[in-house]
């Protein structure tokens, strides 16, 4: 091999290392969709969204256009709970009205986005089928990421008010061994019934103002979350905030997700930047 051809591979190095280390993380975070008929309007909507987000085709996001990229395929994907308004499925007996959006998050998945799901208080037993048969990853509770140089907390968020003690047991009671089983054993017409039913409990015993219900979850952060990190990303309250201040030299944003049935709202994070963002009824 000659000097010079040495000189060009080098070069091709610095130059492919140079392009890497230019590369910057962009990921979407959404909430609370509770999908449960695929005629609804925003199912559809979140159909529409994924598609584009597998495309690499997401508009250009709101805030400084010099800041946010246009058309920007993004890394990752983060579903923090109550993506479907109730999941006791087999991985034999998927509910039909799920399949639609199931089929575009493997889509999306194939295309190279890593989609991480969490656990609400209306879908779980999640892992058995989206872990272990689709290959994404699933949380039942919550998880410490690092976006850049950034120490993150995500979680749906409904157990870190400790002073709802009967939603907080009956949460224990219907994730329990026993209670697995006995759903595993039911006809699928039977189980969804129940699902149904418990959807429709949960958001009884769960219901509060998402106003009180963000300001407590944001004391959280205050007294505990931000001791550790720097970042606190929730779902659960259906309110969409996005708070950032400076503590003790170091940055600290409080995010609350909102829903995808009122607000349409998800957050885009790119370049050690959060932008809460809100998808448009018609394309544009």
């Amino acid at each position: 091999m000659t000097d010079a051809v040495k000189s060009i591979m080098v070069a091709h190095k610095k130059a492919d290392w140079r392009f890497f280390e230019n590369l910057t993380m962009k990921v979407v975070f959404l909430s609370d969709a509770h999908l449960k008929r695929s005629t609804d309007e925003r199912y559809g909507l979140l159909v529409r969204f994924l598609t584009e987000l597998g495309e690499g085709r997401i508009r250009s996001l709101a805030g400084d256009e010099k800041t946010v990229r246009v058309n920007a395929a993004i890394d990752d994907l983060y579903i923090l709970g109550d993506f479907f308004d109730f999941w006791f499925c087999r991985p034999d007996r998927i509910y039909p009205e799920f399949q639609p959006v199931i089929r575009r998050l493997v889509q999306l998945r194939q295309s190279g986005v890593r989609i991480h799901l969490f656990e609400g208080n209306h879908d779980f037993f999640m892992r058995e089928y989206f872990h272990d048969v689709l290959g994404m990853n699933v949380f039942e509770e919550s998880a410490s990421i690092d976006l850049d140089s950034s120490r993150v907390f995500v979680a749906h968020g409904d157990t870190l008010d400790r002073t709802n003690v009967f939603y907080l047991t009956l949460r224990k009671v219907l994730r329990s061994r026993i209670f697995y089983h006995f759903q595993r054993l039911m006809p699928a017409s039977a189980l969804w019934a129940i699902a149904a039913l418990s959807s429709a409990t949960s958001k009884t015993v769960t219901v509060e103002d998402g106003d009180v219900l963000v300001e407590k979850l944001y004391a959280c952060a205050e007294e505990k979350l931000f001791r550790e990190y720097d970042t606190v990303i929730l779902g659960h309250c259906h309110k969409p905030v996005l708070r950032s201040s400076d503590r003790e030299g170091r940055r600290k944003t409080f995010v609350a997700l909102g829903d995808w049935i009122v607000h349409k709202s998800f957050l885009y994070y790119e370049d050690g930047k959060f932008f809460m963002e809100y998808y448009p009824a018609e394309p544009g």
